[in-house]
């Protein structure tokens, strides 16, 4: 089993490391060391420790400026810079600059164990709670929804409870909060689901064409009517039909829906005989209902036969305690789509996705994820990773995101592909740097090795 702990500790003098690597040797610690200030940034992104312990003294780089790439590369590594020269405005500065703690050297064996001990104990308690977490993760999903909100049990009891028994349903809430899967939760629980599911999206449906869509016709009925067709009703006989934004659909087609849904029965375009059908209808709308009923859009006797039972999905920023379950599955989600290592979000990426209002719901979620699984060259998603528009609110938390490519490429007329994306940051960062790839690595949080291959891949030089 692999250690559960990473330390790293970057000292230029021999004699330090050794007593770091005797004194803190335990089981589930890995400690790696590093003389030269670059390699050991480069452990860094390698390795991606919990804990870092940094001379502040150093030929190169000077404490603080590893600090400062430190709490840049994942503010939530715990850094205890050491020094023997010791003064209260250095030890400020680096607990400004978010250094944990700050040592005097020559070093205490026994304070240095009992400090690293605190952090340990920290990390662990942190590490039991990401894995309480997958656990709770996986106890929180239903039937393709994730939620542990007292609305969303809510929701899932009442989709229980119902899906045995309904014979038609209306499920209402904002765009963007799941309908769809509610629709498809009470059709896998109800008698019919070993039948098929079909879905009609009202509002991609030419409202010409919306009678013969959902009851089908007969050969000759009209101008181009070749053939027999079957109607997406009959088409679901035996299981159900899901009519998602039933508020765009016209008034007669609605008389006639209430009229197939009372009697079980329909009659296709051009016909005269009616079909018995046993079919189950779903329907979503975004709309007020009763606002499209008071406007005359929408029937008020279809409306009562629908919400016989109603079931709303809310908002994510009514069950905004649902938020890092819903990131956690996301972010694995898109990086096993994308094939990437991704860990996690940073604090500061959380608290910004925490800040948001969300008016797109689970899907604006899904989209602001996704773009930043894709951004990601490290294996931790930053504020940088996310969108332009997200990242203005970063600013107003304090910590200004870095004017690189992710900008210019958002702002671009024309979008570009991940590689290229990718190719232009890593090329962009060697220019920077006057083709030091120590330097490139760093800019970019990633390590020298992970920057090679990357070179290799895109052939940069």
């Amino acid at each position: 089993m692999p250690p559960s702990v990473k330390l790293v500790a970057i000292d230029d003098t021999p004699t330090s490391l050794e007593l770091v690597r005797e004194s803190l040797q335990q089981e589930g610690l890995a400690i790696f060391t590093a003389s030269d200030p670059e390699e050991g940034l480069d452990l860094i992104f390698q390795e991606h420790p919990q804990i870092v312990l940094l001379d502040l003294v150093m030929p190169k780089l000077s404490g603080l400026e590893v600090l400062e790439r430190v709490v840049e590369f994942d503010p939530a590594i715990d850094v205890i810079l050491m020094t023997a020269h010791y003064t209260t405005e250095t030890a400020v500065e680096a607990i400004q600059k978010g250094a944990s703690d700050y040592l005097n050297k020559p070093i205490s064996i026994s304070l240095l164990r009992s400090r690293v001990e605190k952090l340990l104990a920290d990390v662990r308690k942190r590490q039991r709670a990401l894995e309480l977490d997958s656990e709770l993760l996986e106890t929180s999903r239903f039937e393709g929804m994730i939620g542990r909100s007292p609305l969303m049990w809510d929701l899932f009891a009442r989709i229980r409870r119902v899906a045995p028994h309904y014979r038609s349903a209306l499920i209402t809430g904002p765009t963007g909060t799941g309908k769809d899967l509610v629709a498809k939760a009470l059709h896998n629980l109800s008698p019919a689901a070993s039948g098929r599911f079909v879905t009609c999206n009202c509002s991609a449906v030419v409202e010409t064409l919306f009678e013969s869509e959902l009851f089908g016709y007969v050969k000759g009925a009209f101008t181009g009517a070749s053939a027999d067709k079957m109607g997406l009703m009959e088409f679901a006989h035996g299981g159900s039909l899901f009519l998602d934004e039933i508020g765009d659909m016209p008034l007669a087609t609605q008389a006639k829906l209430l009229r197939a849904l009372q009697n079980q029965e329909v009659t296709r375009v051009g016909s005269v005989t009616p079909r018995k059908i046993d079919v189950r209808v779903i329907a979503a709308t975004n709309r007020d209902v009763q606002d499209l009923i008071a406007q005359k859009q929408f029937r008020e006797d279809l409306y009562y036969r629908l919400a016989m039972v109603e079931l709303r999905t809310p908002a994510l920023a009514e069950r905004r305690e649902d938020l890092p379950l819903l990131e956690k599955f996301l972010l694995d989600r898109f990086a096993t789509q994308f094939n990437k290592d991704i860990h996690g979000l940073t604090r500061r990426a959380q608290i910004v996705l925490a800040r948001h209002s969300w008016p797109g719901n689970i899907r604006e979620l899904e989209n602001v994820l996704g773009h930043a699984c894709m951004m990601a060259i490290g294996d931790t998603i930053d504020v940088e990773d996310l969108p332009l528009s997200l990242r203005h609110q970063e600013r107003m938390v304090g910590a200004a995101a870095s004017g690189n490519s992710h900008e210019s490429a958002e702002a671009g007329e024309s979008p570009v592909s991940f590689d290229e994306h990718e190719k232009g940051l890593l090329a962009d960062a060697l220019e920077r740097s006057s083709g030091n790839q120590s330097e490139a690595a760093r800019m970019l949080r990633i390590s020298r090795d992970r920057l090679r291959y990357k070179m290799a891949k895109y052939n940069l030089r």
